[in-house]
Formats: C-alpha cells, structure tokens, sequence
C-alpha cells in the first residue's frame, strides 16, 4: 500500500513540467515576439505613412498633369477626384483616358498650320478690310484696294515676285508700271455714280 502515494505523487508532478517543455520548444515564438516588438509597429507605421504619401503625389500628379492636357476645368476636377477616391486605380484610370497631347503642343500646330495656309494661299481674305475674295481677282470688291496687277497681253493676274506671266510668257517689266485697268475703271465708274446720285434732288 505504500506505492500508492508515490503514484499519486508521480502523476500530479508530471503534467506540471510538460507546459514549460511546450513553451521552451516553440518554433514560432521569435516571430510572434517581432510582430509584437516595438520595431515592427514603427515600420508598419513608417510604411503608411509612405502609402498615404504616394497617393497624395499621386493626385498631385493628376492635378498638374490634366492642368497641361484638358482646357475644361470640370474634367480637371472630375480626374483628380477620381485620383483621390480611388486611390492609384484611378491614376491608372486617367493615364488611359488622359488627351494624348498637351494644350501648348496643339497651340503651336494649329499656329503652324495656319502659317502655311497662308503661305500657300489658302486664306484669301483682302489684307485690308479681310472680306473673303478670290485668288484671281485684282481689286478688292469691298474697299476697292488694289490686289494684283494684270499681264499686259492676257490680263491674267500676277503675283508680285513673279517676273514673267505663266500664261502666255509674258515678261513682267519691275520698270514700267503696270496699269489696272480694274483699279482705273471701277474707281471713276464709283465716284461717277456717287455724284450723279448726290445731283439729283
């Protein structure tokens, strides 16, 4: 009878040490330490404060960038909301859909297009009063300015650099001016008119 209080004693003691050796033998335990360390929360923090940064770039970046792209300040505004409710998809989503050129880009071009059109005489507006004429007249028919002058055989109209006529070979004389016989008909005809109409009562 008196190993009974031995294997009473043997079993209480011996569910005791078996916590400590569980404990001791954790293979996890130093990562869950770090992630409770104080090193780790500064990190997380340190890499939201990041995020929000980005983002807030990112924004910025569709605010400037749309500024350059879209004359319409809704749209603007529409894009950088989208920035910022959505953060970085809506970047994503406004580098898709943004114009492909900047406002100064098409600016110039259309500058550069109107120049040449004009080069080529494709803008025939009189260069005193801009009323629409034709390339073949000689005379203005709004203010009557003289436009080009005539060959003297032809009566084709002549641009002023050129020295001979392209129609029938005519040289043009720098010399001898050339007379309109538009310029000399239509302006008389004009001030005739406008005094037989100032005579009668």
């Amino acid at each position: 009878m008196d190993w009974l209080p031995l294997l009473a004693t043997g079993t209480t003691t011996a569910p005791a040490a078996s916590p400590t050796t569980t404990s001791e033998d954790n293979p996890f335990q130093p990562v869950l330490d770090f992630f409770d360390s104080a090193t780790f929360q500064a990190g997380v923090k340190l890499v939201g404060l990041m995020v929000v940064a980005l983002w807030l770039a990112s924004a910025f970046f569709v605010f400037k960038d749309a500024r350059r792209r879209i004359a319409d300040p809704v749209l603007v505004g529409v894009a950088v909301a989208t920035a910022i409710v959505f953060p970085f998809v809506g970047v994503l989503i406004y580098t898709i859909l943004r114009p492909p050129e900047y406002l100064d880009d098409v600016r110039e071009r259309e500058l550069e297009i109107r120049a040449m059109e004009r080069r080529l005489g494709a803008d025939h507006r009189c260069p005193y009063c801009r009323s629409e004429i034709e390339s073949s007249y000689l005379i203005c028919p709004v203010c009557t300015s003289k436009l080009k002058n005539a060959c003297r055989r032809c009566k084709a109209p002549l641009e002023q650099h050129w020295k001979v006529c392209p129609y029938c070979e005519t040289e043009v004389r720098a010399d001898e001016p050339i007379e309109d016989e538009a310029s000399t008909s239509v302006l008389p005809r004009v001030g005739r008119r406008s005094r037989q109409q100032a005579s009668q009562p």
